[in-house]
C-alpha cells in the first residue's frame, strides 16, 4: 500500500542551507507549529528557480511542502512565499541572527514544535533587523533564556538548584552549567541577586504580553554578568568550547 502523502503550510524561518546536486538545496527550517523539519528545494539554484529570492535567513516565510509518510526525514518543498515585516539584518545584527540560528540547530530536536519559541525567535529577529534599536544584546539575552527554557535546560531560577530552598532576594547566586543555582563565593564578581534571578523566573513564566519587554529590560540591568552565565551554559550543552558564529565574531574583530 502507498504511503499516504500530505501537504503542510506553515510559516517559518530559514536556518541553513546544504547544497544538494547542481541545483538543489537541502533546507533547515523552524517552522512555527512543526519545530525544526528538514526540506529539499528542488531546483532552488537555479537563476530561473522562484525560490531564489524567497529563501534566505532571517526572513519571514510560508512555506508548502510534502510530506510522504511518518518516517520521512526530508520534505520537499512545493512552494514558499515571503511575508514581508523587515528588511535583512545588516552587519553585527546579522552575525547575531546567524548565532540565533546556530542556538537553534544545537539545541532543538527536529518535529519537535515550539510556537511559544517560534513567536519570540521571529520578534528578536525583527529587533536585529530595527535598525533604530542600538543596544540589542537585551533581546539576545532574554531569546537565550526562552531558549534555554523551551529546551529544558534552565533550572528553576526562583531556587538553589540543589536543595530547592528559596533565594535570598539580597544573597549574590551564580548560574553553573553542571549544577544550576548555587550561592556565589566571595571573589566570583559574575553573580546575579537573588532578586534577579527571581524577576526573570517571574517574567519567564508569565503571560502578560508586557513581560517580553520587561524581561529585556532586566537583562539590560543585569549586562555583563547574565550574559556570561548564559554564554558558560548554552556552550555547555550545545557541546562545544565556544560556538561557530561566535568565533567567527571574535576573529573578525581581531582583523
Amino acid at each position: 500500500m502507498a504511503a499516504r502523502r500530505t501537504t503542510v503550510q506553515d510559516d517559518a524561518f530559514i536556518l541553513h542551507h546544504y547544497d544538494w546536486s547542481e541545483s538543489s538545496l537541502i533546507l533547515d527550517v523552524f517552522t512555527r507549529e512543526h519545530g525544526r523539519v528538514v526540506l529539499v528545494a528542488k531546483g532552488a539554484k537555479k537563476p530561473t528557480s522562484n525560490f531564489r529570492p524567497v529563501l534566505l535567513p532571517l526572513q519571514p516565510i510560508r512555506v508548502n511542502y510534502g510530506v510522504g509518510g511518518e518516517q520521512a526525514e526530508v520534505h520537499n518543498l512545493r512552494g514558499a512565499e515571503w511575508l514581508g515585516g523587515h528588511v535583512m539584518p545588516v552587519g553585527d545584527a546579522l552575525l547575531s541572527g546567524y548565532y540565533l540560528n546556530e542556538l537553534l540547530m544545537r539545541l532543538l530536536a527536529r518535529d519537535d514544535p515550539h510556537p511559544v519559541l517560534f513567536a519570540a525567535y521571529a520578534a528578536t529577529v525583527a529587533q536585529l533587523a530595527d535598525r533604530d534599536l542600538a543596544d540589542k544584546q537585551p533581546a539576545l539575552r532574554a531569546f537565550e533564556l526562552r531558549l534555554l527554557r523551551e529546551a529544558g535546560w534552565l533550572p528553576a531560577l526562583d531556587t538553589l538548584t540543589q536543595t530547592h530552598a528559596a533565594l535570598d532576594a539580597d544573597a549574590a547566586y551564580l548560574l553553573v552549567p553542571e549544577v544550576g543555582l548555587r550561592p556565589a563565593l566571595d571573589d566570583e564578581r559574575l553573580a546575579l541577586s537573588g532578586h534577579q534571578w527571581r524577576v526573570l523566573q517571574t517574567l519567564l513564566e508569565s503571560d502578560d504580553p508586557a513581560a517580553p519587554a520587561t524581561l529585556q529590560a532586566v537583562c539590560a540591568q543585569a549586562g555583563a554578568a547574565l550574559r556570561q552565565q548564559l554564554r558558560h551554559l548554552l556552550n555547555y550543552h550545545c557541546g562545544v568550547s565556544t560556538l561557530r558564529i561566535r568565533q567567527m565574531m571574535l576573529d573578525l574583530q581581531n582583523l
